[in-house]
């Protein structure tokens, strides 16, 4: 059954329609998203587009593109630079702008975190309509507990709003982390997040999985409210137990469907597009774990 669609109340009339065509696109009607994550070569340079486990093909930035292009996804996210040098070969993806990023050289232990925004929504609406290109909304990270949050909360939320004025979506990454939080994945604070999410009006944030599976997941999910909630894909693991763990997220606690990055874009082309094509199913389509797993594996 498709989640209801709500048109928040700052999208102005005249920018309603392509809201919602905006929404329906990348969560394939369904009112889930299946957001194809691709911000990593900021977040973790190159470690994790190289390495034994890794597909020789993802050491080139046009893999994600191809794999975008040719599978079944709601929408890619990715910085608005390999956007506009890649996009214009693949006009049939739509994307999601990561306004902000940083890379993981300063660990945690050693300074809490602050990602700034590099660019301007203003921005991102002149390349989708000077390039003509398929975007259809705007992703930022924010950082609670970190010394520096009060920042990127104020940047966070004046994006979601300008975001909407543009009829974009809004979708924020949000990781409780800092020197003064000592379990990023508590349930409870999760929860928290998801809520802190929902009162900067994003339209779904993303959130790490917490300890205690679904039943725990749920907290997180009423908390968000109408904001959707979905889970981080995590590292790369087998494709069998990762759509197990996504359709109970679904299916038990409620999620709103996924955000994956490294379970798809570490692998060979033909079996990152079938794992794609086996999330939307769940995400969009409603489809069983084994009807999942059937196209996960071309039978």
């Amino acid at each position: 059954m498709p989640m209801p669609q709500v048109i928040p109340a700052d999208v102005p009339e005249r920018e309603r329609a392509r809201y919602l065509a905006n929404l329906h696109r990348a969560t394939q009607g369904s009112g889930r998203l299946m957001l194809m994550a691709g911000d990593q070569k900021v977040e973790h340079l190159n470690d994790d587009f190289v390495g034994d486990h890794v597909a020789a093909d993802d050491g080139d930035p046009a893999h994600l593109f191809r794999i975008a292009s040719a599978a079944r996804i709601g929408a890619f996210a990715t910085q608005l630079g390999l956007i506009a040098r890649y996009a214009g070969d693949h006009r049939d993806v739509p994307y999601v702008v990561k306004l902000n990023a940083k890379t993981h050289l300063l660990p945690v232990g050693s300074v809490d975190p602050l990602s700034r925004q590099w660019h301007t929504v203003e921005q991102v609406v002149r390349l989708r309509d000077g390039a003509g290109l398929n975007i259809v909304g705007v992703g930022y990270t924010i950082y609670p507990g970190s010394t520096f949050e009060a920042e990127m909360l104020v940047e966070a939320a004046r994006a979601v709003f300008e975001a909407h004025q543009h009829g974009l979506l809004a979708i924020l990454w949000a990781y409780p982390r800092g020197k003064s939080v000592s379990d990023e994945r508590d349930p409870h604070l999760i929860a928290g997040v998801a809520g802190l999410a929902a009162c900067l009006g994003a339209d779904f944030v993303k959130v790490n999985a917490p300890h205690g599976g679904p039943q725990a997941l749920h907290e997180a999910v009423r908390a968000a409210g109408r904001t959707g909630l979905v889970c981080a894909g995590g590292s790369e693991r087998g494709a069998e137990a990762f759509l197990a763990e996504l359709h109970a997220q679904i299916n038990q606690a409620g999620a709103a469907g996924s955000a994956t990055g490294r379970n798809i874009h570490q692998r060979p082309l033909v079996e990152a597009v079938r794992l794609c094509n086996a999330i939307t199913a769940i995400d969009c389509d409603g489809a069983s774990l084994n009807d999942a797993l059937r196209i996960l594996h071309g039978s």
